[in-house]
């Protein structure tokens, strides 16, 4: 009795502290870059003042990882340039890499590992506004910069303007305020004047929906499904009852905010229900792929069923774009993707800052993170001359290549917006720009 009641006490002590120990006692797992600093198990908190420790916290698999995995390929780019011209702070950037699966509690993980083993600075990341609402929770105790390539939702400005994140979060997309203003006049422009949204229920799919409401209103539009708004579950097995929802009522246009796989199970859902006829489709970032289009399918006539739809994304042109759209090809062979730029600008200003700070904690980057993006200084994009001008003192002003980068006090950008349409072959073109 006594020897199994001793082996049942160690196995239950064992299955609680499991899930701290694969945290707390793994070994830190930093690109395989042949230039990357050689890694140390740190204490977390912000960093180490005599060197860059970057993290990137993206969607490699899950919902979104169709746009994350390019994404993460800028990263890499930069990193490697980078380290190439002499790295920052006289060393090589030591960068470490997790996946987040677009979902909070895994993103959550991922960014404690990223902080109290890896021992970072900051952080690119994360993509899904749900996934970086929960590393924040982590990074901002810690005095770890966050910079979003991609997280949207407006509710990010308001809490910062509520003081919540002192400075720790940054983002080079602009928020869903000006791209919902841009979805609406969009809308509008094509001659929509009743409109429905199909929002995933997440902060990235209410804070559009909301927004793009009252934009629509204040245009003369009517959102015909206002006071029952439809907003789907992602980890739901069937969307009859929300593509009816959305599409039942015969709007003019479904405003769609989506993540692909799952909303493409519930645009599938409202063909199937015969409800997409003669209504036109606007849908934003989340689902700008070619894949998306082959995911929900054909006609019985063998036509894609989501042919000559549109949407907005944030658009990118910078000053540098056109040396960056060249250099990633000739490195990745792979076009520039959604937020691919963005997501390298996020990297370059981390780099710059920590640089200026001759600090790579987070204290240090966050103290030079504006002043390195903004005016006044002297304009420069490339991101090694920009390390070495202020080495060596220089005020600059970092123009990049997803457009000028310039932070507000609460760590937005603005942007404008390119309009893109599925083609009936299911390539995506972009079509148009639109400015909030």
């Amino acid at each position: 009795m006594t020897k199994r009641f001793f082996s049942t006490l160690c196995l239950a002590l064992l299955a609680t502290v499991t899930t701290i120990w694969i945290v707390a006692c793994q070994p830190s797992t930093p690109s395989t870059d042949s230039n990357t600093a050689p890694t140390s198990t740190g204490s977390g908190g912000g960093g180490v003042k005599e060197s860059l420790r970057l993290g990137a916290l993206l969607p490699i698999t899950g919902d979104l990882s169709s746009i994350g995995a390019p994404m993460i390929k800028s990263i890499d780019f930069l990193v490697e340039t980078v380290n190439k011209c002499g790295g920052v702070l006289g060393k090589p950037i030591a960068y470490f890499k997790e996946d987040d699966r677009t979902d909070p509690p895994a993103g959550a993980e991922a960014m404690t590992k990223l902080v109290k083993v890896d021992n970072v600075g900051a952080v690119i990341g994360s993509f899904a506004s749900s996934v970086s609402t929960a590393a924040l929770a982590i990074a901002v105790p810690n005095k770890v910069v966050m910079i979003s390539p991609g997280s949207t939702s407006p509710v990010f400005t308001e809490r910062a303007k509520k003081g919540e994140f002192r400075g720790y979060w940054n983002r080079t997309a602009p928020p869903d305020t000006y791209q919902a203003l841009a979805l609406a006049n969009l809308a509008y422009k094509k001659g929509a004047r009743k409109v429905a949204t199909l929002v995933i229920n997440n902060d990235y799919g209410v804070g559009f929906e909301k927004a793009f409401v009252v934009a629509f209103e204040k245009l003369g539009g009517t959102i015909v499904n206002k006071n029952k708004p439809t907003r789907y579950d992602p980890k739901a097995t069937t969307f009859e009852a929300e593509a009816k929802g959305a599409f039942g009522s015969k709007p003019d246009a479904v405003a769609a905010i989506l993540y692909p796989d799952s909303g493409g199970a519930v645009i599938k859902a409202a063909f199937e229900q015969g409800l997409t006829k003669d209504v036109k489709i606007l849908l934003t970032d989340g689902v700008k792929t070619e894949d998306f289009p082959k995911l929900i399918g054909n006609t019985p006539e063998g036509k894609l069923i989501l042919a000559g739809a549109i949407g907005t994304v944030p658009g990118a042109d910078g000053k540098s774009l056109a040396e960056f759209t060249k250099s990633y090809k000739e490195k990745t062979g792979q076009d520039l993707g959604a937020f691919v730029p963005h997501s390298y600008d996020a990297a370059a200003l981390i780099a710059i800052a920590a640089e200026s700070a001759k600090d790579g904690t987070g204290e240090g980057i966050k103290s030079k993170m504006r002043e390195v993006a903004n005016a006044p200084g002297q304009e420069v994009s490339d991101v090694c001359e920009a390390i070495k001008l202020v080495k060596a003192g220089t005020d600059i002003d970092y123009q990049g290549a997803s457009g000028n980068v310039d932070l507000d006090e609460y760590g937005d950008v603005k942007g404008s917006y390119d309009v893109w349409e599925v083609q009936p072959d299911g390539k995506i073109t972009v079509i148009d720009r639109v400015s909030p």
